[in-house]
């Protein structure tokens, strides 16, 4: 029989009005009840304000920005459930999306890491499930993403070809996982040597490779606002995904014969980044072209 029980992690830093919403729309998710840890980093609005005496909240106070992995890390520390629900502050949960994802544990017995659709305020449907970016895929979707968002590299690396349908993939969005906690234990967390992007992608890979799936299960739905803090300092956050990118990529291509082809790596990154602070497109990357059914 599975450990149905969850520990909910939110990393928080400034969230304002959306984390009371994600925290009224957890109580409808699930029909049990789910404490909540709210990794706190550095907020300075007053959000916070009120939030412990929510019931089954506790709020973590990390009185520095460490980072979503780190924040998430410290969240997790001491937990005993089985599942740990790690998201974003302005995810707001549908009704049932909680018991949703652990249902599909029952098809998916070997799943470490499941996932559920994700709606953009826009209506449409975010990729959050998502391929291993291989080198060609991904230099593809960097290149052409932002200014051809239906191009074949992308179209692949972001699964939007046929229907969507759950089962495997080879990544989930971090902005609302739900991580087995075994799982997450035996790969160690996240790494917190990523400040912010491409740790969800490093967790799931690993996770992976430490034998459990990744399983996306578009019947759990929630809405994402995203973007709601990272947009406060877009500049820094830009240059934080692409080191993010370099530290996967470098970790990924490490032998000593691949030495011209991190620095290659390393150029590429660089000079989108710089093309990014004068053509802001490109730091959007591209937008889903999916329309939410």
């Amino acid at each position: 029989m599975t450990d149905a029980s969850v520990r909910a992690i939110v990393v928080t830093y400034s969230s304002g009005r959306y984390l009371h919403t994600f925290l009224d729309s957890l109580v409808t998710a699930s029909s049990g009840s789910i404490p909540v840890v709210v990794s706190d980093n550095g907020s300075t609005d007053g959000s916070l304000k009120g939030i412990e005496q929510r019931s089954l909240t506790t709020v973590l106070r990390n009185h520095a920005n460490l980072g979503y992995g780190a924040a998430a890390n410290r969240g997790a520390i001491g937990a005993s459930e089985g599942w740990l629900l790690v998201a974003n502050p302005d995810v707001e949960l549908t009704e049932g999306s909680v018991d949703t994802l652990l249902a599909a544990v029952e098809r998916w017995p070997r799943a470490g890491v499941l996932g559920p659709a994700i709606v953009n305020p826009d209506g449409l449907l975010y990729p959050s499930a998502r391929q291993i970016p291989s080198l060609g895929r991904g230099t593809g979707h960097a290149l052409f993403g932002w200014i051809w968002p239906s191009n074949p590299w992308t179209a692949s690396y972001r699964r939007e070809r046929g229907e969507v349908v759950e089962g495997r993939c080879g990544w989930l969005s971090g902005s609302c996982l739900l991580v087995r906690r075994e799982a997450f234990e035996a790969v160690g967390g996240f790494d917190e040597g990523f400040f912010m992007y491409f740790e969800d992608l490093d967790l799931c890979e690993r996770i992976g490779l430490a034998g459990y799936d990744a399983v996306y299960v578009p019947s759990a739905r929630v809405r994402h606002t995203g973007a709601h803090s990272t947009s406060k300092n877009a500049r820094a956050m830009a240059k934080a995904h692409h080191d993010s990118a370099y530290r996967y990529l470098a970790r990924r291509y490490s032998g000593v014969h691949q030495t011209p082809l991190r620095w290659l790596l390393r150029l590429g990154l660089t000079a989108r980044w710089l093309a990014g602070n004068f053509i802001t497109r490109i730091n959007h990357g591209a937008r889903p072209t999916r329309l939410s059914r």
